[in-house]
C-alpha cells in the first residue's frame, strides 16, 4: 500500500492547558512526517468537554500542577472511552505531566491524589528532589536502539505489572532515579518524562509511532517511505551520552 493512499487521524489532548517545554513539537513532527510521504492527516485539538474517542494516535503534554488537577478531572471522566480506544490499539504518547495521567494516580505533597485512568499499570508519587537535564534511554524495541530528551520533573513514577520501561538509562535519572529505568509501555501507549521535544530529536520513534496508527487503522503494517532525515540525526547523535 502507497503510502500517499493512506489517511491518520491525531488528536492532541489539552493543550491549552498542558503545553509546557516544547511539546507542541512533537504534534508537528508527527504532522510533517506523515505529511513528507502524501500521508494525509486528520488532526484536532482536544479541549474541555470535546469528544475524545475515534483516533489512530492520541498525544498529551505536561503542564503545572493547578493544570494538571484540571485535565486530570477531565481524563477521569473519559477513562472508559480511552481505554476501550486503547483496546482497540490506538496509539497513546504521554509526556511528563500526561505520562502520570495515564497511571492509577499521582500523589502530589499535601494535596489530594489525582486519578489517573489507568492505560499503564504504574503510580506516581511526589518526590523532593527535582530531576533536571539531559537524558539518553537505550531501548529494545526501536530500529536505531537510543532515545534522547529533557527531563524535568519531581514525579516518582513506578511501574507493574505488564507494564514495561521504555528502555535503561545511560544518562540522566528516568522514572525515579533509583531503578535506572525511563518511561512505560504497555500495548500501543507510551509515557516519557523527556521533553525537549522528544519526537524531533527521535525521528525513528515518531516513525515508530505512525507505523503503529497505520497497522491500527488499516489492519496491517505498513513500510513507511524513506525521508532524508540528516539533520535530525544529526541532532540526536550530539546528544548521547552527554549531560548539560
Amino acid at each position: 500500500m502507497k503510502n500517499e493512499n493512506l489517511q491518520i487521524s491525531i488528536a492532541h489532548l489539552y493543550p491549552k492547558l498542558l503545553n509546557l517545554y516544547g511539546d507542541a513539537g512533537n504534534i508537528i513532527t508527527l504532522k510533517k512526517r506523515c505529511e513528507w510521504r502524501g500521508i494525509q492527516v486528520e488532526f484536532k485539538e482536544i479541549n474541555i468537554g470535546d469528544e475524545v474517542s475515534g483516533f489512530d494516535l492520541y498525544f498529551i503534554g505536561g503542564g503545572q500542577d493547578k493544570q494538571q488537577e484540571e485535565v486530570a478531572a477531565e481524563l477521569y471522566k473519559n477513562k472508559e472511552k480511552l481505554t476501550q480506544e486503547r483496546d482497540k490499539n490506538s496509539v497513546f504518547l504521554g509526556i511528563c505531566g500526561g505520562y502520570q495521567l495515564f497511571g492509577h494516580y499521582y500523589q502530589p505533597h499535601n494535596k489530594e491524589k489525582l486519578m489517573g485512568i489507568s492505560l499503564l499499570d504504574a503510580y506516581t508519587v511526589a518526590g523532593k528532589k527535582r530531576f533536571i537535564g539531559n537524558v539518553t534511554v537505550k531501548t529494545n524495541f526501536l530500529p536505531v536502539e537510543t532515545l534522547v530528551g529533557f527531563e524535568n520533573h519531581s514525579g516518582l513514577t513506578y511501574l507493574q505489572g505488564e507494564t514495561v520501561p521504555l528502555g535503561e538509562i545511560i544518562t540522566g535519572n528516568g522514572n525515579n532515579g533509583v531503578d535506572k529505568f525511563e518511561g512505560a509501555r504497555y500495548r500501543n501507549v507510551f509515557g516519557t518524562y523527556l521533553h525537549g521535544s522528544l519526537l524531533p530529536k527521535n525521528p525513528h520513534f515518531a516513525d515508530y509511532l505512525i507505523g503503529l496508527a497505520l497497522e491500527k487503522r488499516y489492519g496491517e503494517k505498513i513500510e513507511l517511505s524513506p525521508l532524508d532525515d540528516k539533520f535530525e540525526i544529526l541532532t540526536h547523535n550530539s546528544l548521547i551520552g552527554k549531560s548539560y
